[in-house]
């Protein structure tokens, strides 16, 4: 009787741990959701001209306002969307990184990914004359791509990636392709500006064709994603017992490496090498919902343009002649880069 009583008692402890802990995720959830649309409404509102929330609610109901309805389609609209889509696209290849890996300090920007798309896109610029969106994203995807193969082929231990090998030489190559970006432009000066925009980083989409370009692919890479989470819960309980639960490691391991060259390339093609985000949202996600990527995908979609967006607006009250994101996320990222990598010593990464 007292054993019955006893599992009584922890069956109702353990429901009412779950129903905890789902109503927990579904209030950030609530929250995630709410300030990424006031994040959207501020990055709409603030800028060199500030307008109104009831001025841009008519300009978005088709009402001409002139310059304003100029500002609001042709510039701000273009940025809160790429802001949008670059987020949601660095988030989850963020977590996508981190989850394969199993390396909590891995993301595009740590990895090298990011600055290989850029290198690319500014090889095309100098020596190929590349202009159109679609050009930059092939060359963005395939300098993705290329670069993630090879920090993954050099930072490997018996044929396993190795966190920490990974970090260094994800480091390494970084350092050494970012300097040969900004070396491109000794033979092509005039390229000098495109150069820069591709080694910086910058959510000013210029047009609306750039977000509705990215869009799609961003979309069904987030959504490819998220059907990766059951496996890639697995292989967080390692490798060994993944494969008996039925999971195909080697699989899941090239899909999710299709996904990241895709939202990367597609980031990097839409607003040049954004870092650190990647590398934040994870882990903010995990705070908040637990280790289940179930939750944490779909988080980072929310969490990553919340980021971007109010850094991009911080950047444009800042200066008038607007700071890059890149640099504002920079000045976020790297003292939580340094917490991460005091906390965790180099045998557990």
């Amino acid at each position: 009787m007292q054993a019955s009583d006893s599992s009584l008692v922890n069956s109702v402890r353990i429901q009412g741990h779950v129903s905890l802990t789902r109503k927990k995720r579904l209030f950030w959830l609530t929250a995630s959701i709410a300030v990424l649309l006031i994040a959207m409404v501020v990055s709409l509102a603030i800028g060199s001209r500030p307008i109104s929330v009831s001025t841009i609610i008519q300009i978005l109901q088709g009402r001409d306002l002139g310059l304003d309805s100029a500002i609001i389609w042709e510039g701000r609209i273009p940025r809160t969307l790429n802001g949008l889509f670059v987020g949601m696209a660095l988030g989850v290849s963020g977590a996508l990184i981190q989850a394969i890996t199993r390396n909590p300090l891995a993301d595009p920007g740590i990895l090298g990914v990011n600055v290989g798309a850029s290198l690319a896109i500014a090889i095309g610029i100098v020596f190929l004359g590349v202009t159109t969106l679609w050009e930059f994203f092939i060359f963005s995807s395939v300098g993705a791509l290329v670069t993630s193969l090879l920090v993954y082929a050099i930072g490997q231990t018996k044929g396993r990636p190795d966190p920490l090998k990974l970090t260094l030489a994800g480091v390494a190559i970084g350092a050494v392709l970012g300097g040969i970006s900004s070396g491109l432009t000794l033979f092509n000066p005039n390229a000098f500006d495109a150069v820069r925009f591709w080694v910086v980083g910058s959510l000013d989409a210029r047009t609306l064709d750039i977000p509705l370009f990215i869009a799609p692919v961003v979309t069904l890479g987030c959504l490819g994603a998220f059907a990766l989470t059951p496996s890639l819960n697995a292989m967080g309980l390692g490798e060994a017992l993944a494969s008996t639960l039925g999971t195909h490691i080697v699989k899941v391991q090239a899909a999710s490496l299709v996904i990241i060259t895709l939202l990367c390339g597609c980031a990097t093609a839409a607003a040049g090498p954004i870092g650190f985000v990647s590398l934040m949202m994870p882990h903010i996600a995990r705070w908040m919902v637990g280790p289940d990527q179930r939750w944490i995908i779909p988080f980072c979609c929310l969490l990553t343009p919340i980021l971007l967006l109010f850094s991009d607006i911080v950047g444009r009250v800042i200066l008038t002649s607007e700071l890059q994101v890149s640099v504002v996320t920079a000045f976020v990222g790297a003292p939580i880069l340094i917490y991460l990598a005091r906390k965790k010593s180099a045998s557990q990464l």
